[in-house]
């Protein structure tokens, strides 16, 4: 068993460093951070818990910025976790945001800052806070403070890998028992604003009433999949590994319209499970996900014609669109 743990675990902390690494293919796109973190508020809140209070303090004329909206839903659905897990009781977590300029002496004073016109994220919690030694070693891949088990040391890791791609800067403040501040900035965008007026008018999403089974052995992309789907209006049942799902199969009494999995897992890989739901219900529609690049999965064969596939990272239009695809073809 322990063989075994260990084994699920590394193959776990192995995807997840592929997604640190970003082998993803990256769509930027200009944007404006209010109003993409305004649409993640509700997803947000349900991942923190009820005993977690969110103040969110959007900045008036916010400067546009050009990034992978998924991008954003990863930095703060993993500072979230971050925050959620540090704070043992009632908390409070606050992101603001606002305009800023760098200039000269503040890069003399904290290095690795680059002077410039940036929007300015701020993610603050009431934490447990972490010492200086800590703060040294968070954005280290693998690096974690929670106990053995219950976290891979990639969150942080990931969110420094994403804003050192677009361009950015991050800094934290902490001090045990004091709570956290990480404050992030992203560059300006300084061309066509039109794009930005032009995807602000987006259709609204299509939303369902179906049963999904939803399954991903990572727990942060799991529940943030789960949190999109049920604001779609679907029913999810959400497992995390392939026996759980089969499980879950099997006791539930009526129709499952759609089952969601990731391809590559332990000890069962997507296929392997299609194939296993399919023997209970038939008339079942799959839908594969990975953060692997298309020649890892390839083998697997659900990018051959037929196969319906997304992408991780995904953003809500992205899998409400997919959704919706797979349910009706």
């Amino acid at each position: 068993m322990e063989i075994s743990n260990a084994a699920k675990r590394a193959a776990d902390l192995t995807r997840q460093f592929l997604a640190f690494a970003r082998k993803q293919t990256v769509a930027p796109k200009v944007l404006n951070l209010n109003e993409t973190l305004t649409g993640m508020l509700s997803m947000l809140h349900r991942l923190i818990g009820e005993h977690i209070h969110l103040n969110w303090q959007p900045a008036s004329n916010l400067w546009p910025i050009k990034i992978d909206p998924s991008h954003i839903d990863q930095i703060l659905a993993n500072l979230c976790v971050n925050a959620r897990d540090s704070i043992a009781d009632i908390g409070k977590i606050s992101i603001k945001t606002g305009n800023c300029v760098i200039d000269e002496q503040f890069c003399t004073d904290i290095k690795g800052f680059d002077p410039g016109e940036y929007v300015q994220l701020t993610f603050s919690d009431s934490g447990c806070g972490m010492d200086e030694e800590t703060i040294v070693h968070i954005f280290e891949p693998f690096f974690t403070t929670k106990d053995a088990g219950k976290g891979t040391g990639l969150g942080l890791a990931t969110v420094y890998g994403i804003v050192k791609q677009n361009k950015g800067f991050i800094n934290v403040d902490s001090k045990p028992n004091q709570g956290t501040v990480f404050t992030i900035y992203l560059p300006r965008y300084v061309g066509d604003i039109n794009q930005t007026r032009t995807e602000s008018l987006v259709a609204p999403l299509e939303r369902g009433e179906e049963t999904i089974l939803l399954v991903e052995d990572e727990s942060t992309i799991l529940n943030t999949a789960m949190m999109m789907l049920e604001e779609q209006g679907y029913t999810v049942l959400a497992a995390t590994s392939p026996d759980v799902a089969i499980g879950l199969a099997k006791e539930h009494p009526s129709k499952i319209h759609l089952l969601i999995t990731d391809v590559i897992m332990p000890g069962m890989n997507g296929r392997e499970l299609a194939k296993n739901v399919q023997d209970l219900f038939p008339d079942i529609k799959l839908l594969f996900m990975s953060g692997y690049t298309a020649n890892v999965i390839a083998p697997h064969g659900v990018l051959d014609e037929g196969f319906h596939f997304i992408q991780k990272p995904f953003t809500l239009p992205d899998l409400a669109g997919k959704v919706r695809e797979v349910l009706e073809c």
